[in-house]
């Protein structure tokens, strides 16, 4: 990808050997030592670097828009040649880093320390330490203040670009007073344009170090010690996908979040409803925050508290001040013509937010080749494999290595390639060991954090905020970082076999039929979007109520009955549900992940709902079809307090499940919560492409109970677009199919169960597995049935089924049959698509199957 944050105005060109030419036209601005924001635009990232040139930009041209940036000056790239050729600093420092081999740690640590040494050694030139001083006053003036608090940073002339971040490869500082203080920042910035890590960057990048210039950002400092500060995204920073803004937020200034010291909270919006006043917040998750960055006096300008048990159980953010940060997410992004890396702060006097940074985003910018798709997966069932820990995980691949745990930057020398480095967080002083390593895993940090953006730009997996990596993983043992799984990562004792597929999407031709996948996990939505596919199929609730909610929702009605925080009477609930105590453990439980909601029952509903509204939003405007809850009653006594409120079945599979669970008075209160959820996706969020579908429903006397329960809770068919699709995984539901089609929109055939109780066979039973299949003639008989019938009746049918994932035949016959959909499991969605390609929509359907119908009786259905 070009690099079009560039303009012709300042066009940088990388000649053969990768030295930058500045070819910028001379203006009366390239011989100041000082330029105001006011006074520089993008296209001056030879004057002012990267950093200084994008807060310029926005000072000038996102103002307007309603971007708040503090105003602020900039020291020039000819004031930093300035410097260094009056004091002889260029001749020196490349004499130190003559023959320098950046793969020698100890010899890069000894050239950089001696050229820092040389570079804070010399005098700051008399006419630039006076420009400096003066414009510093001058910044205090307009804010009414003599000695004025500024944030003192780092911009280097070849910073922040489309396919290089140099994030964080020079320093900042923070909450600097008076002249003196800010002259040794000055200095002490030029000087970390030699850091190690700064040193082997440009290395590795093709850069010259002395066709890179440094400039230095003056800026008034929001006071987010005494409020909040964070990193957003404008595009999820693992998949690249474009529509949603990520934020981290946590309390005090920002570095703890940058530097992935602490575990911020993480918010996800939805850009497309933002202009339509929608509550576009699809997911709020709360960090453990522990620490807060303040001001302090004397030798360090800020200093580290610990934030209390209270506020880490709160957001940082409200509803309102997330929605106006996503808002200018978006402008900004516009503006720049690409995804953005934006850092944002909260002032804790005015309780107003700024934007203090934003650079372009470069984990997707120039590598991902949109048509060919990488999927990584491990080789061998999960069951049974040891996990020594669990994080966020960043991008989607999986790395193997022996661990080195190493918890202090003084023993990177002893790291080698191709080893797991295994820390408590990391900062630019360990790129040069984060380069060549297989895989990273710290204890601290979030989506947003230092490892993150570089283990993203490296191509390397990370799992960060494991809270104990380091105590929980032994040095120097076989590992495997798994991020394949979506948004939590996973590390495993020892090497685990793991393979990579590569499919080029462009290779698959036109397809005779609407092919969907079937997808449960949301933090999976956004990377499978990407699959050529027109929606889901089959989005699976369970999933995200056990690994999202972990509680049965009758715990969490009695918990909020019990609690005494709400009346018996407000909840309505059956008077068996009412009665029910806790042991300590449960209440611990769900204590501990309701975090945040003093209503627990809220939370059983906002966080089903932000589930399915992250699948409804990686696949908009597409369709999705969201299944009812559709558990066992093992399965629903396995969540969190649901002993209480289960019975033992001797076969759950064909017990109290699906449609005749929502309208028992048992268990009914707890599917309007199901509703409610829905309900909230799609009017609250807008999420108007969200179909719901009912599981296992008997009988048509059924199926009309469900539907009148729904309607009561607002969702009501017809209204609004609103639609209601039936599994037709029973061989009631196909025998009377004529009438299950008067009361249901569409159907969708289950053919797991559809077989096993068509054959009779309990599928959990692996001594039976060998009698048939979804290819057993019965079942397909069946199958050509519901088609038929549907479509007389103007009904969509589709399948939802494992058959067609594993059997290309049978997803063949179903082509030929005339079915509308074939929803698949991702990972068999490339190869079954392009053995579909190869099919041919028949024209008119073989009545050969009209006729066998016939012979036994069921063509008159």
């Amino acid at each position: 990808m070009s690099n079009k944050l560039l303009t012709s105005a300042h066009n940088l060109i990388a000649n053969d050997n990768h030295h930058l030419i500045c070819d910028h036209a001379h203006n009366a601005k390239d011989k100041k030592l000082i330029l105001w924001f006011s006074d520089v635009g993008i296209g001056d990232v030879g004057l002012v670097g990267g950093k200084n040139a994008s807060l310029g930009e926005m000072h000038q041209n996102l103002a307007v828009k309603g971007v708040t940036v503090p105003n602020g000056f900039a020291t020039t790239a000819y004031a930093y040649r300035y410097f260094l050729e009056k004091s002889g600093l260029k001749d020196e420092i490349k004499r130190i880093l003559k023959g320098l081999n950046t793969h020698d740690i100890r010899d890069l640590a000894r050239r950089g320390a001696a050229a820092r040494k040389a570079i804070l050694a010399a005098e700051l030139p008399k006419d630039f330490k006076e420009n400096i001083v003066e414009a510093y006053y001058q910044l205090g003036a307009k804010y009414g203040s003599h000695h004025v608090d500024v944030a003192v940073r780092s911009s280097a002339t070849a910073e922040d670009l489309p396919d290089a971040s140099f994030a964080g490869q020079q320093e900042s500082y923070l909450n600097v007073h008076g002249e003196k203080a800010l002259l040794k920042a000055v200095r002490d910035c030029v000087s970390s344009l030699f850091t190690n890590r700064a040193i082997s960057y440009r290395v590795d990048k093709g850069f010259d170090h002395f066709s890179i210039a440094l400039s230095v950002g003056v800026q008034k400092m929001v006071r987010s010690d005494l409020a909040a500060s964070g990193v957003m995204f404008s595009c999820d920073p693992d998949s690249g996908f474009a529509d949603v803004t990520v934020i981290n937020a946590a309390y005090g200034l920002g570095e703890n979040v940058v530097k992935g010291r602490i575990n911020p909270d993480e918010y996800w919006i939805f850009e497309p409803f933002l202009k339509e006043g929608k509550e576009s917040i699809i997911k709020k998750t709360i960090g453990s925050k522990e620490w807060r960055m303040i001001y302090s006096k004397g030798t360090n300008s800020t200093k580290n508290t610990k934030v209390s048990a209270c506020d880490q159980k709160k957001f940082v953010l409200t509803n309102e001040e997330i929605i106006q940060l996503a808002k200018w997410s978006v402008i900004i992004e516009n503006h720049y013509k690409r995804p953005m890396d934006i850092e944002w702060a909260k002032d804790g006097k005015t309780n107003k937010l700024f934007i203090v940074q934003a650079r372009p985003e470069t984990a997707h910018q120039s590598k991902r080749d949109v048509n060919m798709m990488e999927v990584y997966k491990l080789t061998v069932p999960k069951t049974g494999l040891q996990v020594v820990g669990t994080g966020v995980s960043v991008g989607a691949k999986i790395g193997v290595g022996k661990a080195n745990v190493i918890k202090s930057v003084k023993q990177i020398n002893d790291f080698k390639p191709g080893q797991v480095l295994v820390t408590k967080m990391t900062d630019p002083d360990w790129e040069p060991i984060m380069k060549i390593a297989s895989a990273i895993v710290t204890d601290a940090g979030g989506r947003t954090c230092h490892a993150a953006i570089i283990s993203r730009e490296l191509g390397i997996p990370a799992v960060v905020g494991t809270k104990n990596g380091t105590s929980t993983i032994k040095n120097n043992s076989p590992v495997t970082v798994d991020c394949s799984q979506g948004e939590t990562g996973y590390i495993y004792k020892g090497i685990i076999p793991a393979k990579v597929e590569k499919t080029d999407l462009g290779a698959i031709g036109e397809l005779p039929v609407k092919i969907l996948i079937n997808l449960g996990e949301p933090d999976q939505a956004f990377k499978y979007s990407f699959l050529p596919q027109s929606g889901i199929g089959l989005a699976r609730e369970e999933f995200i109520i056990n690994n999202y909610i972990k509680i049965h929702p009758l715990a969490l009605i009695n918990y909020q009955n019990q609690s005494k925080r709400r009346k018996i009477a407000e909840r309505k609930t059956a008077e068996k549900t009412q009665k029910i105590k806790f042991d300590k453990e449960t209440v611990k439980k769900i204590e501990e992940l309701t975090v945040g909601y003093t209503d627990k029952v809220q939370f059983y509903t906002d966080k089903l709902a932000e589930g399915v509204a992250k699948l409804a939003a990686a696949f908009y405007p597409k369709e999705i079809i969201v299944r009812f809850s559709d558990f066992k009653t093992n399965e629903y006594a396995n969540l969190i307090g649901g002993k209480y409120f289960e019975p033992k079945e001797e076969n759950p599979m064909i017990g109290w499940r699906g449609a005749s669970r929502y309208y028992d008075e048992r268990f009914k209160e707890a599917f309007k919560l199901e509703c409610r959820a829905i309900k909230k996706v799609r009017e609250t969020f807008g999420f108007k492409n969200v179909i719901v579908m009912i599981p296992f429903c008997r009988t048509v006397e059924e199926g009309k109970k469900v539907l009148e329960i729904m309607a009561g809770e607002g969702l009501k068919q017809g209204v609004n677009g609103f639609k209601v699709y039936v599994m037709a995984e029973i061989p009631a539901n196909i025998i009377l199919a004529e009438e299950f089609a008067k009361i249901f929109d569409g159907f969708s055939i289950g053919s797991n169960d559809l077989t096993q109780l068509t054959l009779g066979l309990d599928r959990d039973n692996g001594t039976l597995a060998h009698i048939g299949n979804e290819k057993n003639e019965a079942v397909k008989i069946l199958i050509r049935q519901l088609i038929k019938v549907a479509h007389k009746y103007n009904r969509k049918v589709g399948i939802c089924g494992q058959a067609p994932s594993d059997f290309p035949d049978f997803a063949e016959f179903l082509v030929q049959e005339g079915i509308d959909s074939i929803s698949l499991n991702p990972d068999t969605v490339l190869k079954t698509s392009a053995m579909l390609a190869k099919i041919k929509k028949p024209a008119n359907k073989s009545t050969i199957f009209a006729a066998i119908l016939g012979l036994i009786g069921l063509s008159g259905l």
